[in-house]
């Protein structure tokens, strides 16, 4: 929005626009020849109602059709020669919402009425013709009401389809970039990463077999270029999805915690209140969770139990994944797909998360996903 412009709501718009429409038809039919005592207080009601009901367009616009309609036959019976703009406002906005078979058979069966009432309300041949006269140029008005809103009906449809061409033409370039760096990447550091990984640890096994001691600098290169390749590659699967697989969620957990378990690392999963549909970042949020948290205990923690808890709550998704390992006071968290990446996910829906060793022993992860905002 630009600075010093304010959006009018569409709701006060549509009740200026039915104020205005029957204060209109009140003052014209009133300044011209119309009847008088009863019939002058039905007809006002009539043109009054007929332009109020204009604020209901959006929302209802064939039930205001139709009730604009009926007050218009309704204050031409009384006598009252008036135009029916509130009629021709609903053509309108009735075609633009789409519904343009009902609206022309909905005006044909008014001007149907209109000429058969037009005997009851004028007296004489002249006011007759001159009832005609109006008729045909109603007519006019009727077609031209319906032509406007087809057109704006047909603007915003290629307005809607040039938006979505627009994403669509995005969408295929992040992809084709994402690729591109994926190649990239593949090209530039897969080979050498490769390369330092096995010249490590095959110097690592000859320095073994030799009974040597192995330094620490070489296991660490070891270490190293197992967390590069890891690391790598789960970058490169990352940026090679292109979203034709549905990634992996809630309904993946219980898979992956059998996989843990054939490991031979005892993994239970319980699972906690009212199991229902989540959002979908909260969902992936909440696999690689659970997914990060057991590699890390399978790989660093010793541990030989972990337990993960789904907990779904009204309004957020509560994670918890215990084990019984060795756990210093300050662990250090892994940059990457490690803790650190864990609360960046987190935090970007808005949740908490908080990791540590427990009293009893052991190292607990926490994390609580909102879902009533999340998308």
């Amino acid at each position: 929005m630009d600075k010093g412009r304010l959006a009018v709501p569409a709701g006060v718009t549509d009740w200026v626009i039915a104020v205005g429409v029957a204060a209109l038809l009140l003052g014209t039919g009133l300044s011209g020849p119309h009847p008088v005592g009863n019939r002058e207080l039905l007809g006002s009601a009539l043109l009054a109602a007929g332009g109020l009901a204009l604020a209901a367009r959006r929302r209802a616009p064939l039930v205001v059709l139709v009730v604009t309609g009926l007050c218009a036959v309704g204050h031409q019976a009384a006598g009252f020669e008036a135009l029916a703009v509130s009629y021709l406002v609903a053509v309108y906005g009735a075609v633009r919402a789409g519904h343009r078979t009902v609206t022309p058979a909905v005006s044909v069966g008014l001007l149907a009425v209109l000429h058969l009432t037009a005997p009851i309300a004028h007296d004489g041949p002249a006011r007759e013709v001159v009832a005609q006269a109006r008729n045909t140029l109603e007519l006019a008005w009727l077609i031209a009401a319906f032509a406007a809103g087809e057109a704006v009906r047909q603007a915003e449809r290629r307005a809607d389809e040039a938006e979505r061409t627009r994403e669509e033409t995005a969408r295929r370039r992040a992809d084709e970039e994402r690729l591109r760096i994926a190649r990239e990447l593949h090209d530039s550091l897969t080979h050498q990463i490769s390369v330092i990984k096995v010249q490590s640890e095959v110097a690592v096994h000859v320095a073994r077999r030799r009974g040597e001691q192995v330094p620490e600098a070489l296991l660490a290169i070891q270490e190293a270029g197992r967390e590069a390749s890891r690391e790598l590659r789960a970058t490169l699967e990352a940026l090679r999805d292109d979203d034709t697989t549905p990634p992996h969620g809630l309904g993946h957990i219980p898979d992956l915690v059998k996989r843990f378990q054939g490991t031979g690392l005892e993994t239970m999963l319980t699972i906690e209140g009212d199991p229902h549909a989540v959002p979908a970042a909260v969902s992936r949020t909440a696999y690689r969770i659970v997914q990060e948290s057991l590699t890390n205990v399978a790989r660093h923690a010793a541990a030989t139990t972990a337990s993960v808890l789904i907990d779904y709550r009204p309004d957020a998704l509560a994670i918890r994944v215990d084990d019984n390992g060795k756990a210093t006071s300050n662990p250090a968290p892994t940059p990457g797909l490690g803790l650190l990446g864990m609360r960046e996910r987190v935090t970007a829906l808005g949740g908490r998360l908080h990791t540590g060793p427990r009293g009893t022993g052991g190292f607990a992860v926490q994390a609580e996903l909102p879902t009533n905002g999340a998308s």
